[in-house]
């Protein structure tokens, strides 16, 4: 329960940091990030060799037989938190992260496909209220950055805003492969554009959808007036 307790309270200040970061926005950015526009959040604190923190929008039904959740709320924002392990949740078990976080994996076990915001950290010194912050903040600038370039982006693909909103949408929901795709989808020509789809859902690596929506930003800025 003491662990518990300390998963809570690490939660509770990343949330705590984020909003405090989020107040320097403009209101209309504020409106837009992904934790604050979610409404009630489920936060799912895994148990693997890592420990992974994860929110989502989605339900996770009542707790069941071993299960533990813990409430949290701040400035208005509320959230659960549900503590899962291989024995609440055998196929945990089988995962290995002997050379690294599994974060697909983790999220599959549980059946979660989208999410707000996914940390992986250590207990203990992981879990501190300096770590917290620096994640929260990170989180806020990182949310708000992406919500400015969607902005832009929908200002200078004109005809194209719908397949923008559901990049962002995608985005909010923590979706990085469908982000690159939609990319191609509003860039379907720009050789720049492709080079860096093409890179980021090459087998084996990683999807980068920011790194993406950054090349998709600066093919519209070399466009001949």
């Amino acid at each position: 329960m003491a662990m518990r307790r300390a998963v809570a309270g690490y939660v509770e200040g990343i949330h705590r940091a984020y909003l405090t970061q989020a107040a320097t926005f403009p209101p209309a950015v504020q409106g837009r990030l992904p934790l604050l526009a979610a409404g009630r959040l489920t936060v799912a604190a895994v148990g693997a060799r890592n420990l992974h923190v994860l929110a989502t929008t989605e339900p996770l039904g009542p707790p069941r037989g071993q299960e533990v959740e813990l409430p949290g709320s701040v400035e208005g924002l509320e959230w659960v938190v549900r503590f899962y392990d291989p024995v609440v949740v055998p196929a945990l078990g089988l995962i290995d992260e002997s050379e690294g976080p599994a974060s697909e994996k983790v999220r599959a076990a549980l059946g979660i496909s989208t999410v707000v915001y996914h940390v992986v950290t250590q207990p203990g010194s992981g879990l501190s209220p300096h770590h917290a912050g620096h994640v929260g903040s990170g989180l806020a600038s990182a949310h708000s950055a992406a919500a400015r370039d969607f902005e832009r982006l929908r200002d200078r693909a004109r005809g194209r805003e719908a397949l923008v909103d559901e990049m962002e949408g995608a985005a909010v929901a923590g979706l990085p492969r469908a982000q690159v795709l939609l990319a191609r989808a509003i860039r379907p020509y720009d050789a720049a554009v492709g080079e860096a789809v093409d890179a980021s859902l090459r087998p084996g690596a990683t999807p980068d959808p920011d790194g993406v929506r950054k090349v998709l930003l600066e093919s519209f800025t070399q466009e001949p007036a």
